[in-house]
């Protein structure tokens, strides 16, 4: 914990924010990733395995583009929202609203938690945990 804070530039000057059409990948990758949890019985491991897979191949469409290779890391990012079980994620519906709320924390946090581990699945189980709320209230 000393050497993270001592020696990882954790602390920035700047606020960026990541751009809406990377944070719209986000519910895209929820969607496959439930899709293939719910509908095709694989799992949430391998369903995200398979959509962390595919997402991951994207940049090679065109090395040159900055823009492709941010989607790789945005669609596993729904893919953690996807893996919810289906007590808590009932619906494809529930999947997608998940998603677009992550999706904007995943646009917030784009220079938050830089060189630590699990950025992607806390920004998902809030946005699960939110949905979950909402949902239970009405």
């Amino acid at each position: 914990m000393f050497y993270g804070y001592r020696y990882l530039n954790l602390h920035h000057e700047e606020y960026a924010y990541e751009k809406t059409s990377v944070a719209l990948w986000v519910p895209i990758g929820a969607l496959i990733c439930y899709s293939l949890n719910v509908y095709s019985g694989l799992g949430s491991i391998l369903a995200a395995g398979i959509t962390g897979t595919i997402a991951s191949f994207i940049p090679l469409i065109n090395k040159q583009s900055s823009y492709l290779k941010k989607l790789p890391a945005a669609i596993y990012c729904g893919a953690f929202v996807g893996m919810s079980s289906t007590e808590i994620s009932p619906s494809i519906e529930f999947a997608l609203a998940a998603g677009f709320i992550t999706g904007i924390l995943y646009m917030l946090s784009k220079n938050l938690f830089l060189g630590l581990g699990g950025k992607l699945g806390t920004i998902a189980f809030i946005g699960v945990a939110v949905v979950y709320l909402i949902n239970s209230f009405y």
